[in-house]
């Protein structure tokens, strides 16, 4: 697990995420208290919805590698 931690979900979630062992998922705390539990994209997958946006960005936009949060690994 390196220096993350590992999280046991239920079933339920696991079925409607569409999880497998190994798979990566990114949990989101919410001021309320809530939590969200997302399946964690994949590099291709990445690349493939940026695909999607092709000249469909605002001129002014900028693009800030340390606002994506990764640590510069090939997950």
């Amino acid at each position: 697990m390196g220096s993350g931690l590992a999280v046991r979900l239920p079933a339920g979630v696991v079925d409607e995420l569409g999880l497998k062992e190994g798979d990566h998922v990114e949990i989101h705390a919410h001021h309320s208290g809530a939590i969200s539990i997302s399946s964690k994209p994949t590099v291709t997958e990445r690349i493939e919805r940026l695909r999607k946006y092709r000249g469909r960005l605002p001129a002014d936009f900028k693009f800030e590698r340390e606002t994506l949060g990764g640590s510069g690994n090939n997950e």
